[in-house]
């Protein structure tokens, strides 16, 4: 439904379906394309609360059954989608890039406080799964020799991100920066410096901290399946 109304939104645009269809207090008008555009945006939400339920609703993964995995990919998007559209003011030559910068700013801020209380949350999380619990046996002594096999399956590769703490730190480190502090820096020195190219740089340096992060987000997870597959026999 997202994508439908975004063609149609562009459809609209491309074909000049601009004149408008009543106005609003006599200074607003109302054409197709605001009322799609309209539609389209709170769809969208609709469409990041569902996205986000997909990792919220897994309750034996501690780390995203939590509201503020919905908080957070919620906020990210807006984030990164204000960022996006002062980026591309700025480089249009449009009068909007302090209201989309500023708005940016405050979606960025609302995630960074929202994504740091769930690292927080997550580092504190006292694992439910055991030995007993992921093969369904509850003798009390029990001590893993092999997982069945000597390679690995997709399930050894699918689950378990195979990189050291160090590299994991590292990682955080890099999202922490990227997608909060640097961005919001540039937002901010480019409404100083009246600047097209700060914001442009500002969402560059947001993209690439955000894929970092959603790797770090399906990292940070532990999956129950990898206490039965933690020993090579």
């Amino acid at each position: 439904m997202f994508m439908l109304l975004v063609v149609l939104y562009g459809a609209a645009h491309y074909f000049h379906m601009t004149d408008p269809l009543f106005v609003i207090q006599g200074q607003i008008p109302v054409d197709p394309t605001l009322l799609l555009g309209i539609v389209g945006a709170l769809m969208s939400i609709v469409l990041f609360v569902c996205t986000a339920m997909i990792y919220a609703s897994l309750r034996f993964l501690q780390e995203w059954h939590s509201p503020l995995t919905v908080a957070n990919f919620l906020l990210f998007g807006l984030a990164s989608g204000f960022t996006l559209a002062a980026a591309f003011s700025a480089w249009r030559g449009v009068a909007l890039v302090g209201f989309f910068g500023v708005w940016a700013v405050i979606f960025t801020v609302l995630a960074a406080i929202t994504r740091g209380l769930s690292l927080y949350r997550n580092t504190r999380i006292k694992p439910k799964s055991t030995l007993q619990t992921a093969i369904g046996i509850r003798h009390s002594a029990i001590r893993q020799r092999s997982m069945g096999f000597m390679g690995g399956s997709f399930n050894t590769r699918e689950f378990f991100h195979g990189v050291g703490n160090t590299t994991l730190a590292s990682i955080k480190g890099f999202f922490l920066v990227t997608v909060f502090v640097l961005p919001v820096a540039l937002l901010a020195a480019s409404n100083a410096l009246q600047s097209a190219y700060l914001p442009l740089l500002a969402f560059a340096v947001q993209y690439l901290g955000l894929m970092a992060e959603r790797w770090y987000f399906f990292a940070e997870a532990r999956h129950p399946q990898n206490l039965y597959y933690q020993t090579v026999g």
